[in-house]
């Protein structure tokens, strides 16, 4: 299982601590956090640590972080997705990187797995960019218990997936994630986000708020850069996977 992690949001980070430990990182692209300088010095990050490179676009709401959703057109969420990707593969070009998958954030993120047209709109932005790329972008996911739409729409637009669940957020019964403005979204406790870890190297499905399981594939895990704890909630994942794959 990947670790992979949002990185590149603050201009006043510990990502140079957090890179080294986690296999994919979402560099965040502008639109809810970051700036030009800070992006660059996390691609050169990544590539320090041979860790794959993701863009992380946002609806354009730096004031709310990306985390308010924000009613706009088709064509302008296209336009918005593929100029945060162009400047984050610009950014790479200049240092020899590969930009590999796009995952979107915050709202934006919640709202393409609750709306599909908004998901066949990303997934539109990215194929048109895939168009003049010689190593397609893959589109990273939140794991589901049926993802047959989501796998239907991106295969019309020949995107390949990657399917991440989070180590640190709590689910519904739906499998959709607990809604940040409620008690108990964020996990913050390492021993919680370790056992869910290691239950899901086991074999064994998330389990909802209710206890509720639900199965479904998983190839990611993600931690959020600004969740509280997270260098060491990230170190205590690394060390679950690495003893589960020495096994």
């Amino acid at each position: 299982m990947k670790l992979n992690c949002d990185l590149g949001e603050f201009t006043e980070n510990n990502d140079a601590d957090i890179m080294p430990f986690i296999d994919m990182a979402n560099i965040a692209c502008g639109f809810h956090g970051s700036d030009a300088f800070t992006i660059k010095k996390t691609i050169k990050l990544a590539q320090q640590h041979h860790v794959v490179i993701g863009a992380h676009p946002s609806y354009p709401d730096v004031e709310n972080f990306g985390r308010l959703s924000i009613n706009i057109t088709p064509d302008e969420l296209i336009a918005d997705v593929q100029y945060q990707i162009g400047a984050l593969q610009a950014l790479c070009t200049a240092e020899n990187a590969k930009l590999e998958y796009v995952k979107p954030h915050g709202a934006l993120y919640n709202d393409m797995m609750k709306n599909i047209t908004i998901f066949d709109s990303i997934c539109q932005a990215i194929a048109q960019l895939n168009q003049s790329s010689e190593k397609p972008l893959s589109l990273m996911i939140q794991a589901l218990t049926d993802s047959a739409v989501f796998e239907k729409i991106a295969s019309k637009h020949h995107i390949s997936l990657y399917f991440e669940a989070f180590a640190d957020r709590a689910y519904l019964d739906n499998g959709l994630l607990v809604p940040r403005s409620e008690a108990g979204a964020v996990l913050t406790d390492n021993q919680d986000v370790v056992s869910r870890c290691q239950a899901l190297l086991d074999q064994q499905p998330l389990l909802s708020i209710n206890q509720r399981p639900l199965p479904c594939h998983i190839d990611a895990l993600c931690v959020h850069g600004d969740t509280p704890n997270a260098l060491a909630m990230i170190k205590a994942l690394r060390a679950t996977i690495t003893a589960q794959e020495q096994h």
